[in-house]
């Protein structure tokens, strides 16, 4: 192969894997809606049962070793950062009952008990989050409004942060329930 048919090829693959990049790019925001809240007017302040945080571990180190114990007390400090703020805005918040809780693996993808609990408890939204880690580099936080009535999603959201630290995990709800759950259009 000469210089310039050399240099042709070249410039063939980055085109493809600049394409390639783009269409992942593109998959990936699809699927999740990271940067997008739920149509509507955010929820206005209610009753709601607070389900926590379900951490799933999709890391080779989890896989090896298990669970952490500063990942545990993490969430465990997400949750009250998410109760707290969740409050700050007028929400009164409800513990589930525990055995009906120990029957569900995650409240996030539960096929609707989370909201079924909370409509025979009374109140009006049923909210859940979950916690994927990739790698002790790259976590995505998940968080759910759902109404308890219909069982539909009032307010979703998504954010992908990099870190598995303290701060990492207070800023990033902090920033999802600002930017994305609670953004008015």
């Amino acid at each position: 192969m000469d210089a310039h048919a050399g240099r042709a090829h070249g410039l063939r693959m980055a085109f493809l894997r600049l394409i390639l990049i783009v269409c992942a790019a593109a998959l990936a925001g699809a699927g999740t809606g990271a940067a997008q809240p739920a149509h509507g007017s955010a929820p206005s302040p209610d009753s709601a049962v607070w389900f926590g945080l379900h951490f799933i571990d999709t890391s080779t180190e989890g896989a090896i070793n298990g669970v952490r114990e500063d990942e545990t007390r993490r969430i465990e400090m997400a949750e009250t950062v998410i109760a707290e703020d969740l409050r700050s805005r007028g929400f009164t918040l409800l513990d589930p009952p525990a055995d009906q809780v120990a029957r569900i693996k995650n409240p996030t993808q539960s096929n609707g008990s989370d909201s079924r609990i909370a409509r025979d408890m009374g109140a009006h939204y049923a909210i859940s989050g979950e916690v994927q880690k990739v790698s002790n580099l790259i976590l995505s936080l998940n968080l759910y409004i759902r109404d308890a009535e219909s069982g539909d999603t009032v307010r979703a959201g998504v954010v992908d942060i990099r870190g598995n630290t303290d701060e990492s995990f207070r800023r990033g709800y902090l920033y999802l329930l600002k930017n994305i759950i609670f953004l008015e259009e």
